[in-house]
């Protein structure tokens, strides 16, 4: 656990880099689902500059390790003055999330509040 260094730091910053724990042994990986459930995302529209507030669900099966859930926050916040349409933010977030946990499987839903009366939801998953 030595390679953790956000998880109890009070002076952790907001960064990309998802840190993660090993799976003990005690757990069948062929069982164990994972979800995780930001419900106070925000971004901005990458046109308007116009703030977006979203609901991001992530499940996955891991493989030899689970994300470590501050660093899961820490990462989500580097989003908070991006300029980004919905679909690629659920793209970024699964290539990273699979790039850095390697999990058997993922799933990244992104649930953006109304806006202009349209409420947009996209869903990127491996196969």
């Amino acid at each position: 656990m030595s390679e953790l260094t956000k998880l109890g730091n009070p002076d952790a910053v907001a960064g990309r880099t998802l840190e993660r724990i090993p799976l003990s042994d005690t757990f069948s990986v062929a069982r164990l689902s994972v979800s995780l459930r930001c419900t106070e995302f925000t971004c901005r529209c990458p046109i308007t500059n116009q703030p977006d507030w979203a609901k991001i669900d992530i499940t996955y099966r891991p493989k030899s390790w689970i994300v470590e859930s501050k660093s899961l926050k820490l990462y989500l916040e580097t989003f908070r003055e991006v300029g980004i349409f919905h679909e690629h933010l659920a793209a970024h977030i699964l290539r990273d999330f699979c790039t850095q946990i390697e999990p058997y499987e993922c799933t990244v839903t992104v649930n953006f509040n109304s806006r202009g009366g349209i409420a947009i939801s996209a869903t990127a998953s491996t196969e």
